[in-house]
């Protein structure tokens, strides 16, 4: 007799099923329960790691023992002909029915009834938790601030049930600098899912935040204000990848979809379409045309461009000649890349703007490759928005960068990096409050972006409202302490609300030492200590006047020496700097707009007719 034929005379097979029925009910049970009581999560586990020892313990007792009238007997000792196991296999049928029967109408009841009632608690208890924490912040924040808080409370925890937030993926590979590769698969999984109509995706920024850190997926729900999210694993070594993704329910936790894939570098196209087609249909997302599909290019060209948007995102003298190293290579391989001539353009850019190549060099070259990107894709938004950065900050042709970021909201009106260009442009142009309105809308979908709470900040402090800077600020260290220049910021502010001695404690805490500086020497002279501030301003004017022209002749005007201000201003004129693109969005620079001599300057740049009043 087979070894199949007699596991089914002695019942295994059919022990085998029933336990794991029953066992699969316990578990979700269980989970539920623990769920509603907050038990720890080993609770879970340590009930999964029981159920598995008894499976193996009930498929050996049941080969080895058999049920007779006369009670357990070991098998060898049953006469065949005596032998009650058809009997028993009946039982075991029934058995096995029934709790299918209890599995289904558990299912049911649990996904058309206990869900919505979850969902529905959820949404009370978390707008009734920020409510009571509106109430006692009142007391301590003022009306202002607590009038902006409260019209937060009346939001539900989510509110978009079609929303998801693409987390980074985890490097698996036995090398670490792959990293690159799994970071770049997750943003690229992120843009493919933004091109879906009636998804709501959070922005690279906010779920990069997450990177590295110990959190539960509903918090990354409440924080982000989606429902769902998506994150996996990627191993990658050589030419193969693996990469596991999975769909999980914000609310509860639970896993919805997930999925291994091990494939060569040639089908990772194919797999970024399989999973935002999973995304779609578990979400039940009704598409009106064709789904969004990967763009093809080269397998090897595609990991030399995630391998320099990788480094770019680093910043840096050594990461940005990193990148441009990576994007020229890919683009070797790939010259109709528009994306990767795009990326190098920005890349070009910021090398001007940080000082690491020659200013006509960087302005030509950025140029040439925002222009090559338009060739080759004339619809791509990113292209046209650092077009318009170009135009902007080398050219300062206004006009010109206007026409550039309308084509690039046109193309891709809700892309970060447009929206970014977007305000820019007009915080540049002095518009101020077209600035903040841009900044906001981006906020109140990607609370989490550091860069644009930054950049609202300093447009509360052009338009004089340095409560709600403040406000703006703190609330950005509460994110990320260790923010580049945030506290230099609110130092500024407090040394405008005059708290001289408070700005100067705020100094200890800023991370960054120049920023550090620069806030030292304006705020010295209202210390009585103005020698001081001129000989530092001195030693930092000799270090660092090949990028911070526009900070050293703020801080001239901060010690009153508007003469050597208008200076230096003039100075970064005539050598056509980079950085007068955006001076008009300089705090330290405020002293100066009351001096006839700032609207002359103005004029020159082509900015009278379009300055903003404070």
């Amino acid at each position: 007799m087979s070894l199949f034929n007699e596991l089914k005379r002695r019942n295994v097979i059919r022990v085998a099923i029933a336990y794991t029925v029953v066992a699969w009910l316990i578990l979700q049970i269980a989970d539920v329960i623990l769920n509603n009581v907050s038990a720890p999560d080993w609770v879970f586990w340590v009930i999964l790691l029981m159920i598995g020892i008894g499976f193996i313990i009930v498929v050996v007792f049941s080969w080895a023992f058999e049920m007779t009238p006369e009670g357990l007997k070991r098998e060898h000792e049953v006469d065949r002909s005596q032998s009650i196991t058809p009997q028993t296999g009946k039982k075991l049928d029934r058995l096995i029915t029934s709790v299918l029967v209890l599995a289904l109408a558990y299912f049911m009841v649990d996904k058309f009834v206990l869900s919505t009632a979850r969902d529905a608690a959820l949404v009370e208890a978390t707008t009734q938790a920020v409510t009571e924490q509106v109430a006692s912040e009142q007391a301590t924040i003022g009306p202002a601030a607590a009038s902006q808080t409260a019209t937060a409370a009346t939001e539900p925890a989510v509110t978009n049930n079609k929303s998801i937030a693409v987390l980074p993926f985890v490097n698996m590979s036995s090398d670490e600098e792959q990293e690159y590769f799994s970071d770049g698969l997750s943003e690229e999984l992120l843009n493919l899912l933004t091109k879906i109509p009636d998804l709501k995706v959070a922005s690279r920024s906010s779920a990069f935040s997450y990177k590295g850190k110990d959190f539960k997926v509903e918090e990354v729900g409440r924080d982000l204000n989606v429902a769902y999210v998506l994150e996996g694993s990627v191993r990658k070594a050589g030419n193969q990848v693996r990469i596991t993704a999975q769909l999980i329910k914000t609310g509860d936790g639970f896993h919805l979809w997930s999925e291994a894939y091990d494939r060569s570098l040639d089908n990772i196209f194919a797999i970024q379409d399989e999973i935002s087609a999973a995304v779609v249909d578990q979400l039940k997302i009704e598409l009106l045309g064709e789904a969004p599909r990967a763009h093809v290019v080269d397998p090897e060209a595609y990991a030399l461009y995630l391998k320099g948007r990788y480094l770019h995102m680093k910043y840096g003298k050594d990461n940005f000649e990193g990148a441009v190293k990576a994007f020229r290579e890919a683009l070797e391989i790939a010259p109709d890349y528009a994306e990767a001539w795009s990326a190098l353009s920005m890349t070009y850019n910021n090398q001007v703007v940080g000082g690491y190549i020659a200013r006509e060099e960087g302005r030509a070259l950025s140029r040439e490759a925002a222009s090559k990107a338009l060739k080759i894709d004339p619809a791509l938004g990113t292209a046209w928005a650092r077009l318009a950065m170009i135009q902007s900050g080398f050219d300062w042709d206004w006009a010109g960068a206007e026409a550039s970021i309308e084509k690039a909201l046109y193309f891709a009106p809700e892309d970060p990096v447009v929206l970014g260009a977007a305000a820019n442009l007009a915080g540049a142009k002095g518009q101020y409050e077209d600035a903040l309105a841009i900044y906001r809308k981006h906020l109140a979908t990607d609370p989490l972006d550091l860069i644009s709470q930054y950049n609202a900040g300093n447009m509360l402090i052009m338009l004089g409202r340095l409560d709600e800077a403040a406000e703006a600020f703190r609330r950005l260290l509460e994110l990320n302490p260790e923010d580049w220049g945030s506290h230099t910021m609110l130092a500024q502010i407090y040394l405008m609300q005059g708290e001289p001695e408070k700005a100067w404690q705020e100094l200890d805490l800023e991370v960054d030492s120049s920023m550090q500086e620069i806030g030292r020497i304006i705020v010295l002279p209202s210390l009585g200590r103005q020698a001081e501030a001129r000989e530092r301003l001195e030693a930092f004017s000799q270090e660092n006047s090949s990028w911070a022209a526009i900070a050293i002749a703020g801080c001239h005007a901060y010690l009153g020496e508007l003469d050597a201000a208008f200076d230096r201003l003039e100075q970064a004129y005539e050598r056509r700097d980079a950085q007068l693109g955006i001076f008009m969005t300089e705090p330290l620079l405020i002293p100066l707009h009351e001096d006839p001599r700032w609207a002359q300057l103005l004029s020159k740049l082509g900015l009278t007719a379009q300055t903003a009043t404070r």
